[in-house]
């Protein structure tokens, strides 16, 4: 009884600095950087949406050197896959905070690929130079990864199980929706990916 409930207070105090993290990256992380002339763009239409415990579609497209990134690269842990544009603003407030997110709780425990939509690949480019800060897996999609997510509009975040199955989607950013996503993640890291930041 005592080591079952000791368990749930090391969870909850996990998922408490966790949260905290996430949190302060909201309140304090500067907004990522638009590379100069970036405006809106229209929604793309897409393909009907993968459903929530189906395998997850395994192409993201490129990395900066070109090689093929895909979900089965790192099967055995949790992946966080977030599709983005540099002109999209709610999508510079959630890239520093999935940063922040996985300095937390280490590349050995999560993998966060944030996945560029359909960008120039300069504008892509200027975006990455533009915010060097940002410790995330950056890879360029021409638009065959958005089409496979069903992806219409930015910001789309995906998480996949260490099995390589959806098990959240959440399409468009408000700061409300960072307890949700932080209680939803919690239960699929180790225990010991969820201390407190600095315990």
């Amino acid at each position: 009884m005592r080591s079952s409930r000791n368990k749930a207070s090391r969870l909850h105090a996990g998922l408490a600095g966790l949260a905290l993290a996430f949190a302060c990256a909201g309140a304090g992380a500067a907004q990522a950087q638009a590379p100069a002339g970036a405006g809106a763009q229209p929604p793309r239409s897409a393909a009907a949406a993968p459903q929530l415990g189906e395998l997850a579609p395994d192409f993201l497209g490129l990395d900066r050197a070109g090689r093929p990134v895909k979900v089965s690269d790192y099967r055995g842990k949790p992946v966080v896959v977030s599709f983005w544009a540099g002109w999209c603003a709610p999508c510079r407030r959630e890239l520093p905070m999935l940063s922040t997110l996985l300095k937390s709780v280490g590349r050995e425990h999560l993998q966060v690929i944030a996945v560029n939509l359909n960008e120039p690949k300069r504008d892509y480019e200027d975006f990455l130079r533009l915010n060097p800060s940002l410790e995330l897996n950056f890879v360029h999609d021409a638009g065959s990864a958005a089409r496979y997510y069903g992806v219409r509009s930015v910001p789309n975040l995906f998480v996949v199980d260490r099995d390589g199955r959806l098990v959240q989607i959440h399409r468009g950013y408000t700061p409300e929706k960072i307890e949700q996503f932080v209680r939803e993640l919690a239960p699929l890291l180790p225990p010991q990916a969820l201390r407190k930041p600095g315990g």
